[in-house]
């Protein structure tokens, strides 16, 4: 009896003390997240900011803000354009058409600027000093644009360079028994350079759920070559009409070879008539002073 008595009172004892300290508990616990929350993240953020460069804290928020800015004035219409510009130049330096637009402001304002200064710091004259300042602009609005120019030309001319090796390795792939996407996928996996590139671009867009003849476009539009559009369209026909894929790229293997023949032919039709200005500016008169020199020479000492 006795023991059971003391059972009980430790009993009531035990709930009592439960009851009184849980809420304080619970309390205690919410009080300590709200610090974490609170105090201990700002504290961090105080130091992670405290450890960061000028570049992170000042100059990164400033063009972020600027591009948002930006972004708003863009005409949608110049502004996909110029996307698709940077598409087929390989998109330098991973910029949007906002951030290039930037770039483009930027340098027609800083290169008057570096110039005017230069101009000033040699006393040249007023005239010069205008011409400089004028010449400096219009560099910094044209120069970006033929950057990207002759970037995408340069893309351009990679890729018809491995258009045919490619093709042979996707014909080759296909006579094996692959499907189109499976030998594609393979010939990228084993080549590369632009093209294969561009058909990665290509499987990424078909896997994201673009049907094959958009994502074909799209390469086109990336890589702005007749033949890689003659080729995207006889793919994206011969899937609607159901023929043969291997019988078409075979056909197109031959023509873009045969066009390459050409091209090389013509270049080397050209080469003579370009050849034939520095013949006439630099070296003939180089010969006729090495031929004609001493015997002008001699003439002059005879008289």
């Amino acid at each position: 009896m006795l023991l059971l008595s003391f059972s009980f009172f430790l009993f009531v004892s035990l709930l009592i003390y439960a009851i009184i300290a849980f809420p304080a508990v619970k309390k205690a616990h919410l009080q300590k997240r709200i610090d974490t929350y609170l105090i201990t993240i700002p504290e961090q953020e105080m130091e992670e900011e405290e450890a960061s460069g000028f570049t992170d804290r000042i100059i990164k928020p400033f063009w972020k803000r600027m591009k948002k800015g930006y972004q708003k004035r863009l005409n949608k219409e110049k502004a996909t354009q110029l996307e698709v510009r940077l598409l087929q130049a390989g998109q330098p330096f991973g910029f949007n058409a906002v951030e290039f637009k930037l770039l483009q402001i930027s340098l027609a304002v800083i290169l008057p600027m570096m110039v005017g200064i230069t101009l000033f710091a040699i006393h040249a004259s007023s005239m010069i000093k205008v011409l400089g300042i004028f010449a400096a602009l219009i560099l910094g609005i044209l120069l970006p644009g033929l950057f990207l120019k002759k970037k995408a030309q340069k893309r351009m001319d990679a890729g018809l360079k491995d258009l045919p090796d490619m093709l042979d390795m996707l014909t080759i792939s296909l006579e094996a028994g692959l499907g189109f996407d499976a030998a594609v996928s393979k010939v990228v996996s084993k080549k590369a350079g632009v093209l294969a590139d561009e058909f990665k671009v290509c499987l990424e867009e078909i896997r994201l759920g673009r049907t094959r003849k958009q994502a074909l476009t799209n390469l086109s539009l990336r890589l702005p070559l007749e033949e890689v559009k003659a080729l995207t369209y006889n793919i994206i026909q011969a899937e609607k009409l159901g023929i043969g894929m291997v019988s078409v790229l075979k056909v197109q293997t031959e023509d873009i070879r045969e066009q390459r023949k050409q091209k090389a032919e013509e270049k080397a039709m050209k080469a003579p008539i370009k050849m034939l200005f520095p013949l006439v500016i630099f070296i003939f008169p180089t010969l006729f002073i090495v031929l004609l020199g001493p015997a002008i020479l001699q003439f002059m000492d005879s008289m």
